[in-house]
C-alpha cells in the first residue's frame, strides 16, 4: 500500500499548531558528555515535554486534523506507552474519546498516566503487534478512527518539528542520533533536515533484541522480527510502509545496541546530565558511544526522547552500580 508522504510545508503547519500547546525543547551541551565521547554533543531534551516523551507532537498535530465526525466517534491506537500518551493526551485537549490498547505487560507508569489523562486502556496481547492487530479490529467495530502508530503522515510531520528547532537552535550539527521503533520520529528528521540541512547525517539506533527496521531498511522490504528486548520504545516486531520509504531514502546509518548499552547510557544521562531517560531515550548516547571513533570533529545532537521508566526498573539499574 502507497501512503502519501508528509511535506516540509506539512511540517511548518504542524509547528504553529504544536506551539499553541507545547513549549520548545532546549537544546544543551554538557562539558561531561562533550569529553566521553571526544567531541561537541548536544541533547535535544524531548523528555521535558508534559508526557515526557516526543510523541506527543504528533498525537496534537493528528487529532488538530480529524473531521467533526471523528471527533465525535472517537479514535482507537495501540502502544507500548508514549503513543498512547501522545493520543491520550491530545485527546484531552480536544474533547476526543480516546481508546488505547496496551500490551498485557505495559510499564505502569505509563499506564497510570495514559489513565489520568482520561482515555480508556484495553490490555490485549504479549507484545505490541498483537494489541495493534486488537486496535485495528475494534476501531472497525466501534466506526471509530484507527491511529496507526507509524503509517500516519500528521504523526510524522508532528514529531518532525523536533528536528527543525534543532537545526534552528544548532546550525553546525552533523549529526543527529534517533532512536528507531517505529520509525516516526527517525523518518520525520529525515525530512526536516532534508529540506533544511542535506549533508545531516540522521542517525537511526535500534536494539539488538529487536532488529526488525534495521532488517528492514537494510533489506529494503518490510521484515518481520524477533521482538526480545526491554525498551518499550523499540518494541517493535516488523517495519512499517510509510516510514521506512523514508528512511531507505535519507537514513544515513543504522546503529544495533546491546540491552547493557541502553542501560549503562540511562546511567550515564543520570550522573553526568542530571536526567532521567527510559531505555530507548538512551539509545542515541547509547548509539554514539558504540561508534565513538566516528564522531572525531563532528558536532552532534542526540534526542532523548522520553524518560518514562519505572521506579522497579530504575532500582535494578541502580543496584548494578
Amino acid at each position: 500500500m502507497e501512503f502519501e508522504r508528509p511535506t516540509f510545508k506539512d511540517i511548518l503547519e504542524a509547528r504553529q499548531i504544536i506551539q499553541t500547546y507545547l513549549p520548545r525543547t532546549p537544546l544543551y551541551s554538557y562539558p561531561q558528555l562533550n569529553d566521553l565521547l571526544g567531541t561537541k554533543i548536544y541533547v535535544k531534551h524531548e523528555n521535558h515535554l508534559p508526557t515526557v516523551s516526543f510523541k506527543v507532537r504528533g498525537g496534537i498535530n493528528l487529532l488538530h486534523h480529524l473531521s467533526p465526525e471523528e471527533r465525535r466517534m472517537g479514535v482507537v491506537t495501540a502502544s507500548t506507552g508514549n503513543h498512547a500518551l501522545s493520543v491520550a493526551y491530545a485527546g484531552h485537549l480536544f474533547g476526543v474519546p480516546v481508546t488505547i490498547v496496551m500490551p498485557e505487560q505495559a510499564n505502569p507508569v505509563k499506564v497510570k498516566a495514559v489513565r489520568s489523562l482520561g482515555a480508556d486502556i484495553i490490555f490485549f496481547g504479549r507484545i505490541f503487534e498483537e494489541s495493534k492487530d486488537r486496535a485495528f479490529k475494534l476501531a472497525e467495530e466501534r466506526h471509530a478512527r484507527f491511529i496507526h502508530p507509524a503509517n500516519e503522515p500528521h504523526l510524522i510531520a508532528g514529531v518532525a518539528t523536533y528536528a527543525v528547532e534543532i537545526l534552528e537552535d544548532c546550525p553546525s550539527v552533523d549529526m543527529i542520533f534517533v532512536p528507531i521503533g517505529g520509525g516516526s520520529g527517525a523518518s520525520g528528521c529525515c525530512l526536516a533536515k532534508q529540506e533544511l540541512k542535506p549533508e545531516v547525517q540522521v542517525i537511526g539506533v535500534q536494539a539488538e533484541k529487536a532488529p526488525a527496521a534495521y532488517l528492514s531498511w537494510k533489506t529494503k522490504k518490510i521484515v518481520k522480527d524477533k521482538m526480545e528486548t526491554a525498551a518499550e520504545g523499540l518494541q517493535t516486531q516488523m517495519g512499517y510502509e510509510l516510514t521506512q520509504g523514508i528512511l531507505r531514502d535519507y537514513l544515513t546509518d543504522f546503529v544495533l545496541v546491546s540491552e547493557d548499552e541502553m542501560s549503562r547510557a540511562i546511567l550515564t544521562y543520570l550522573e553526568l546530565v542530571r536526567n532521567l531517560s527510559e531505555e530507548a531515550g538512551a539509545a542515541p548516547l547509547a548509539g554514539a558511544v558504540k561508534v565513538k571513533e566516528k564522531l572525531k570533529d563532528k558536532t552532534v545532537a542526540l534526542i532523548l526522547s522520553g524518560s518514562n521508566i519505572s521506579l522497579e526498573r530504575l532500582r535494578i539499574l541502580l543496584s548494578t552500580l
